[in-house]
């Protein structure tokens, strides 16, 4: 098993950046991909980015490429997100997620092993 702590998040004005961080404890850190998701108000929550194991293999949604960035870590089992160029519409609680399995096709909230807390991210106009 494994615990996950969120932390970074906060109020930016469109345009600024972030760096969320996430915390894992407990079981070995590489042994999970890593990933976060967000969830706007009313919104079902959406997959942002993962990484593989050891960070060999990143995957993004279509949304944030070439503006967010996840790195991992494995000596600090820590995940990160680097958000750049921010936009209202980014305005969520973001996720990190751990899960044993890596899935190279689609990654759905409905599969995921382990989930944080989340933490609030307002991006302002």
């Amino acid at each position: 098993q494994v615990q996950l702590v969120e932390s970074g998040g906060g109020l930016v004005q469109a345009g600024g950046s972030l760096r969320l961080s996430c915390a894992a404890s407990g079981r070995t850190f590489s042994s999970y991909a890593m990933a976060w998701f967000r969830q706007a108000p009313g919104k079902d929550r959406e997959f942002v980015a993962a990484i593989t194991y050891r960070g060999g293999t990143i995957k993004y949604a279509e949304f944030v490429k070439g503006r967010f960035a996840i790195s991992r870590d494995n000596a600090k089992n820590t995940v990160y997100l680097q958000m750049n160029s921010l936009k209202p519409e980014d305005t969520a609680v973001y996720y990190c997620a751990a899960d044993t399995s890596w899935y190279s096709s689609s990654w759905s909230p409905d599969r995921v092993d382990y989930w944080g807390q989340g933490t609030q991210v307002t991006v302002s106009s």
